[in-house]
């Protein structure tokens, strides 16, 4: 008698067309069993946003009970509780925090997530609203709203108009998003620090330097571009507050596509109101959808995305299934694996 395969469940059929497994990606993941184990594709819908805490189908909540892995866009706490001889979740999302509920930051469940895989489209996100700001598109777009030949903003006194490489970028967060963005702002001659909670751990290509959690506030005073990628955490909540915009100079550009609760967005609004900020790069927001009536929305200078910065068609797939196959190779021999989330910290 033969002991029954070992039981993958991929609960990854989302809603939203860009996030929801290809057939050809459920194929190329079910060829990559390793010996001994299926793979369960949950064909009901499921929803991408987030990094866990919605309502499972009930084909997920059904096939997950006799799963050793579950891959999914984070977990619940209803589909965690139903599983009870789960040994590792894959969470498609970066963030995790939605997901580390107590019941399963007590167990010794392995979670690994999907930094890393994200940084490319969101760099590219971070550059071009960069760079939309920095060569006036955004007085480009007022004025043609108004039908208006408008040279004056940009050739007249006190024009915006400024090149990449005059800038020096502050970077809160230099894990895989962050290294991305500097990689890319640097290509084109910005100079870019990073914040990083390990600062031993060095400086990743791109960055001049990296400094530590007590240092980086020393340089918001000359710091051009100020981004913000790091994972939400109780360190990193609240993190950018009033006095921290104060400090940054003026015609400083903010950036956010981290998560909204980094950014105290009324401290934001109340700078940009008396023009002691440039203006903002902004994908994620404390409320989302963001409200119609935020204040945000009355700036021209603040380019507002709906939390689609790591949106990629193309590519996604195709980096998040080879991180998820090395993963469970990894994890079918014993071998250390890839991105494991330190519970302690928070990503």
């Amino acid at each position: 008698m033969t002991d029954a395969p070992r039981l993958l469940v991929a609960d990854l059929r989302a809603k939203a067309p860009v996030w929801r497994l290809p057939e050809s990606g459920a194929t190329r993941l079910a060829a990559a069993a390793p010996e001994g184990w299926r793979v369960h594709i949950v064909n009901a819908p499921t929803v991408s946003d987030g990094d866990g805490g919605t309502a499972p189908s009930a084909e997920a909540l059904d096939a997950v009970a006799r799963a050793e892995a579950y891959v999914g866009f984070g977990i619940s706490r209803a589909l965690f509780a139903a599983a009870s001889r789960l040994r590792w979740i894959h969470s498609a999302a970066a963030g995790v925090g939605g997901l580390l509920f107590p019941e399963l930051r007590d167990s010794d469940v392995i979670v690994t997530n999907s930094a890393g895989v994200h940084a490319e489209p969101m760099a590219e996100h971070v550059l071009a609203g960069v760079l939309h700001l920095l060569r006036g598109h955004d007085l480009a777009v007022e004025a043609r709203r108004r039908r208006a030949w408008e040279r004056a903003s940009f050739v007249g006194e006190g024009s915006p108009v400024r090149e990449l490489s005059e800038c020096r970028a502050l970077i809160l967060g230099a894990g895989g998003i962050g290294s991305a963005i500097a990689r890319k702002l640097s290509a084109l001659g910005a100079r870019c620090v990073g914040v990083r909670r390990r600062p031993e751990l060095g400086a990743p290509a791109g960055f001049e330097r990296v400094v530590g959690a007590t240092d980086w506030e020393a340089l918001l005073p000359e710091s051009d571009i100020l981004v913000l990628s790091a994972p939400s955490t109780d360190a990193t909540r609240g993190l950018v507050t009033g006095s921290v915009l104060d400090r940054l100079p003026q015609g400083a550009i903010v950036v956010n596509v981290a998560r909204g609760a980094l950014l105290d967005e009324a401290a934001l609004v109340e700078r940009l109101s008396r023009g002691a900020i440039r203006g903002a790069v902004l994908d994620v927001f404390a409320d989302e959808p963001l409200p119609p009536e935020s204040a945000l929305w009355n700036f021209p200078s603040v380019l507002i995305t709906p939390h689609v910065s790591a949106v990629s068609p193309r590519r996604f797939w195709e980096r998040e299934l080879s991180l998820v196959i090395d993963d469970w190779r990894r994890y079918h021999a014993g071998m250390p694996m890839r991105n494991v989330v330190d519970r302690a910290a928070g990503y």
